[in-house]
């Protein structure tokens, strides 16, 4: 029998050295702390789940996990189909098409902090464009005192931020296209419609389905935008699910609990990316076998 040589184990070692260092070792260490009480640095009490069942009881918590869910569905409701119409709309060839992607992509480079600086410029009533504007409209637009106009202006600037990235994925997905798709639907005499949705959006599923799940992941985790522009107020209005850990971990220095909500996060995470995966996969299963019929 041939042996095989096992030597290229040794090229992947120092990723799986970086790997467990930067993410295994760390979930260790907050597994142990989620299951004991640190009363000081020499001494510490298992509670088993006590501080799992103490964060489950936080109102405070349950405010924050509805105000995070339904900022992460809305970014996927506005971002998605904008990310896929400014695809459509974006020049196939030709120097246009490079100089369109650079453009769609600058938002991309700025850093979260500074995005979350130049929204809260942007927004003021006195020396920003947006809150000036929206004052000589007759609108009264207050992010730092309104809790919707807050939580409004937090999913705008994620929107600024972060559509383009959904808009090329969406546009490498198009460019990967056939062109003999379209001469047999121009040839079948078929609608723009039912280009898009006999040809194109079967075809974009894939990166679809990327985008989705980066999207939904990064929302849920966003922390530095709305800490810069809205410090988590007015009130609780933005304070998502990262301000409210880091608020537990920091601020209150409640490493038990904090650490107890952590693997919670961490399973609502998975959870939700798991049921939409599953549901892409259905949605897409399904759509063939219709054509296929």
């Amino acid at each position: 029998m041939k042996s095989v040589n096992q030597k290229a184990w040794f090229l992947i070692l120092p990723v799986m050295l970086c790997v467990a260092f930067s993410a295994i070792l760390p979930l260790m260490t907050v597994v142990n702390y989620s299951v004991q009480d640190i009363i000081s640095p020499e001494r510490r009490v298992f509670v088993g789940t006590e501080w799992f069942a103490s964060v489950m009881r936080d109102s405070d918590l349950h405010e924050a996990l509805w105000r995070q869910l339904t900022f992460s569905f809305s970014v996927l409701v506005v971002e998605i189909p904008l990310g896929i119409l400014l695809a459509l709309s974006m020049p196939a060839k030709t120097w246009r098409a490079s100089a369109v992607l650079v453009i769609v992509a600058l938002s991309l480079l700025i850093p979260w902090n500074v995005v979350g600086t130049i929204w809260q410029i942007f927004g003021r009533s006195d020396i920003g464009l947006l809150g000036v504007a929206l004052q000589r409209l007759g609108i009264e637009y207050n992010y730092t005192g309104n809790s919707l106009d807050a939580w409004l202006t937090v999913l705008v600037m994620d929107v600024w931020h972060w559509t383009p990235l959904v808009a090329l994925l969406c546009y490498a997905g198009l460019r990967s296209i056939p062109d003999a798709y379209y001469q047999a639907a121009q040839i079948d005499g078929a609608s723009k419609f039912a280009v898009f949705r006999y040809i194109q959006l079967p075809k974009m599923r894939g990166v679809l389905m990327i985008a989705v799940l980066l999207r939904f992941m990064d929302s849920f985790m966003i922390y530095t935008e709305p800490f810069v522009l809205t410090g988590g107020g007015p009130g609780n209005a933005t304070t998502f699910l990262s301000q409210y850990l880091t608020q537990k971990a920091v601020g209150q220095f409640d490493l038990g609990p904090a650490a107890a909500f952590s693997l919670i996060y961490f399973l609502i995470i998975l959870l939700f990316c798991f049921v939409l995966y599953n549901w892409m996969q259905r949605v897409g299963t399904a759509d063939k076998e219709g054509t296929d019929d």
